[in-house]
């Protein structure tokens, strides 16, 4: 009985230490339950100095020497932590890096900097040279895509294979988000719980698919979110309504690698009809449209997007 009571005892001064952590940090929750996703997909964290930023990234080394390396770029008003599902269906045939792009989540961000496609596109040539001393597979989703696409473009040194989930940057048939976006809205915007669960309802088609947010995490959430308001509308007045917002199609033409673009029917951000006006200008890209989900195809759908990847690596490697 002794023993029981030292136990609740225990159990009682972690949780109040704990209760305590999260009222004086409530994001400390958030923070915490990335931690858990990160040690469940066995990756590392990692921070490294390229093109004068701070970036933070995670790592999983591949089974063998010489395995290819995958560098994955998030999205608008992502982080390094939405390839987390899509990195548990990858095996290690692969090494795995992950970076917060600089500007957002744990990566340095500078007041006035520019973090439009063009000055993120060289940006991540630094990186990828800093982390690899061979070509990468480049995959980016929704901005990361779009980002993507200009490096492989700009930078081909860099990249041997690029895939381009739902990416940004290229003109599709008219919705809600991107008549938003040209009035001067950020549709993304999360300043109290109604907008939160509008944000989340635009990116994800499967309710099941959604990352759960319970309280206290939501109040965390909400407020991270408002922080990063003025954020956020600097970087969309550069990528969805600026001089560049076309930029990733405008040079894809010049993308010469083996390509992926791959698409979600229901997508009510980059609309599907994306999928064809970049192929036009990449016609040696495969095309992939799953069904049943929508802007976040690498949360919704992780195991078919990690087919589609493994199968852009491996077409045409010899047996």
């Amino acid at each position: 009985m002794r023993w029981l009571l030292a136990a609740l005892a225990i159990v009682a001064t972690l949780f109040a230490a704990a209760a305590i952590v999260a009222w004086r940090d409530p994001y400390a929750i958030v923070r915490a339950e990335y931690a858990r996703q990160r040690i469940d997909a066995d990756l590392s964290l990692h921070a490294i100095e390229a093109a004068g930023y701070r970036w933070t990234y995670v790592e999983r080394d591949a089974d063998r020497a010489g395995a290819p390396t995958l560098v994955m770029l998030h999205g608008y008003t992502g982080s390094k932590e939405n390839w987390y599902r899509l990195a548990q269906r990858l095996d290690r045939r692969y090494r795995l890096v992950i970076p917060d792009l600089p500007g957002w989540e744990q990566s340095e961000r500078k007041p006035g900097a520019d973090y439009g496609y063009a000055a993120q596109a060289a940006n991540v040539a630094e990186f990828i040279d800093k982390v690899s001393d061979r070509p990468v597979v480049l995959i980016g989703h929704s901005m990361g895509g779009g980002i993507a696409a200009v490096v492989a473009a700009r930078y081909p040194d860099d990249v041997a294979r690029v895939a381009l989930l739902d990416a940004s940057g290229v003109r599709f048939k008219d919705n809600r988000f991107g008549i938003d976006v040209l009035a001067g809205k950020n549709p993304f915007g999360v300043t109290d719980a109604a907008s939160l669960e509008h944000y989340l309802g635009i990116l994800f088609h499967d309710r099941a698919a959604r990352p759960p947010i319970p309280w206290p995490a939501s109040k965390a959430v909400i407020d991270f979110r408002r922080e990063q308001g003025a954020f956020e509308q600097s970087v969309l007045d550069r990528i969805g309504r600026g001089p560049e917002r076309f930029l990733p199609y405008e040079v894809a033409v010049d993308i010469r690698q083996p390509a992926l673009l791959l698409w979600c029917r229901q997508d009510q951000v980059i609309d599907a009809s994306a999928l064809d006006i970049f192929g036009a200008r990449m016609p040696q890209a495969r095309k992939v449209l799953l069904d049943g989900c929508g802007h976040m195809s690498l949360m919704e759908k992780p195991a078919a997007v990690a087919q589609a990847i493994v199968a852009l690596i491996e077409k045409g490697k010899p047996r």
